[in-house]
């Protein structure tokens, strides 16, 4: 037994030992599979973002043909007091702070295919807040009352 151990023992040190590889050659190799890494990314980072504006291009010039400005109304407001407007036939939007009457009216016509009755434009102001010490103010927006025929109605949401 005691020769059985002296031989693994002693093989150990007959066995090659391996040729040690720099460290700073390890730290090299590393960093280039890093860079190369990053480079894949960036190129799909691109990519990606090229098809987001793509899409966002061709909905632009969709809208353009269609003699659409998107950014005038922004976004219906649904609220309790909205809801129940509705009923006697105004709708209320958060448009454009630069938008007139006159082309929330046009797009009214052109997205919904309804034509108002009249539009009336409030300018909300920005309220004060307080954040701990810190004071600030919320962003002033535009709201805007369009009037409708009895009968018209404009849906927000598509039944399906």
């Amino acid at each position: 037994m005691a020769e059985k151990r002296l031989k693994k023992f002693l093989t150990g040190f007959k066995r090659k030992i391996k040729p040690a590889v720099k460290k700073e050659e390890v730290k090299k190799e590393k960093v280039e599979k890093a860079k190369e890494i990053e480079k894949d990314e960036k190129i799909e980072d691109k990519k990606q973002q090229k098809s987001k504006t793509e899409i966002k291009k061709t909905v632009k010039k969709l809208i353009q043909r269609q003699g659409v400005d998107i950014s005038i109304l922004l976004r219906p407001i649904i609220t309790e007091k909205a809801t129940d407007q509705e009923v006697k036939g105004c709708y209320i939007f958060e448009v454009n702070s630069k938008a007139n009457k006159i082309s929330i009216k046009k797009a009214i016509e052109q997205i919904y295919g309804v034509k108002p009755l009249r539009v009336n434009i409030i300018r909300v102001r920005g309220k004060k807040v307080r954040y701990g010490r810190s004071t600030g103010k919320t962003k002033a927006w535009k709201k805007a009352l369009v009037f409708l025929k009895k009968g018209d109605k404009l849906q927000f949401v598509q039944k399906s």
